[in-house]
């Protein structure tokens, strides 16, 4: 399924959504993506400095892509 996310709190809710469905806490979450369980609080609640690293790392752990399309070949 493909989403578009238009802003940070948005892609925050996704990742919530996302976690809660496959059963997961906010403290497991971040244990498996090795980062705190602060900042997955952060990102879930659409903290717009939150590090994309971490952010991507988080994503992916949860089986989630993430893609950026825009003006040709740019």
């Amino acid at each position: 399924m493909k989403l578009l996310i238009n802003d940070v709190k948005q892609l925050g809710e996704r990742i919530r959504k996302a976690r809660r469905a496959q059963g997961l806490t906010q403290e497991q979450l971040a244990a498996a993506c090795g980062v705190g369980t602060r900042f997955v609080r952060e990102l879930e609640s659409g903290k717009e400095s939150c590090h994309l690293g971490k952010s991507l790392r988080v994503i992916k752990m949860l089986g989630m892509d993430m893609s950026i399309e825009g003006y040709g070949n740019l």
